[in-house]
Formats: structure tokens, C-alpha cells, sequence
């Protein structure tokens, strides 16, 4: 029974992660092409709420109950999979920690930029595309991830 419970709780973590991941990401990529600052606005603040109302949640769960699933499963840091599994998690977490610093920073210049009625600064699309850059590194990897949970292949 606690496998099952723990098996569930996972998935539904890696959903809400996978969910979020890319419904915010869509979203801000989005109003970020538009170019309508505040649209902008609106995706960075909402993305910024759904991180620390979902993302970050989800992230916990997911080491959680993955390190839980591995002992009660009987699974070690040695099979293969795992060892993979957790390098592709530690990498999206190292592309994600400068994602969320990235998105408040900027919200921030959004939220200035519509209260002065002005244009959006350059080095808010700077920041931009560090963000697409690593989020496009960060997702592949939670998908890989949830590859490797499924087949097991090593």
C-alpha cells in the first residue's frame, strides 16, 4: 500500500511539474512574442505565482517520493535509470533556480515599465533569452526524466 500511495503522489507531482512547466512557459513565450508590455505583465506575474504556488510543491514531492520509491521498491543510486534520472533532475534544477530568479527580475521591469508607460528595457530581453535557453534545456530533461521512470532501460 505505501508503494501505490507513494507511486501516486509521484506522478501526480511529475503532472502538476510537467503542467505547469509548459503552460507557463507557453504563456510568457507567448505574450513575450506579442511584445504587448502589459500582457507581459500579466504572463510574468501569473508565471511567477504558479512557481511558488506549483512548481516549486511539485519539485519537492518529486525528490520525495522518488527516494522514497526507490527504497521501498528496493532500487539503488547504482541502476542505471536512477543514476540518470537524478543527473537530468539535478541539471533541470540548476537551469531552473536562475529561471525563477530570471522571471521576478522580470515581472519587476514589466510592472515598471507599465507604471511608467514606457517601453520595456533591452535588458529585459536580454534576460529573455537566457530564460527560452534554459527553459529549453530544463523541460527535455523533466521529460527524459519521466522516460526513464516509465521504460527503466538500464
Amino acid at each position: 500500500m505505501d508503494y501505490l500511495i507513494l507511486k501516486t503522489l509521484h506522478i501526480l507531482s511529475a503532472t502538476v511539474l510537467l503542467g505547469t512547466g509548459a503552460g507557463s512557459a507557453f504563456f510568457m513565450f507567448v505574450a513575450n512574442r506579442r511584445g504587448d508590455v502589459d500582457d507581459i505583465r500579466a504572463a510574468t506575474r501569473h508565471v511567477v505565482l504558479a512557481d511558488w504556488v506549483f512548481t516549486t510543491p511539485a519539485i519537492i514531492v518529486q525528490l520525495a517520493t522518488g527516494l522514497a520509491l526507490m527504497w521501498v521498491a528496493g532500487y539503488g543510486f547504482d541502476d542505471g535509470w536512477i543514476a540518470a534520472a537524478l543527473a537530468l533532475y539535478l541539471l533541470a534544477g540548476a537551469c531552473w533556480v536562475p529561471v525563477v530568479w530570471l522571471q521576478i527580475r522580470m515581472r519587476n521591469m514589466a510592472e515598471a515599465a507599465v507604471d511608467a508607460d514606457a517601453p520595456l528595457p533591452d535588458a529585459y530581453w536580454r534576460m529573455e533569452r537566457w530564460w527560452t535557453a534554459l527553459g529549453a534545456i530544463a523541460f527535455p530533461a523533466v521529460v527524459l526524466i519521466v522516460v526513464l521512470m516509465v521504460f527503466k532501460p538500464f
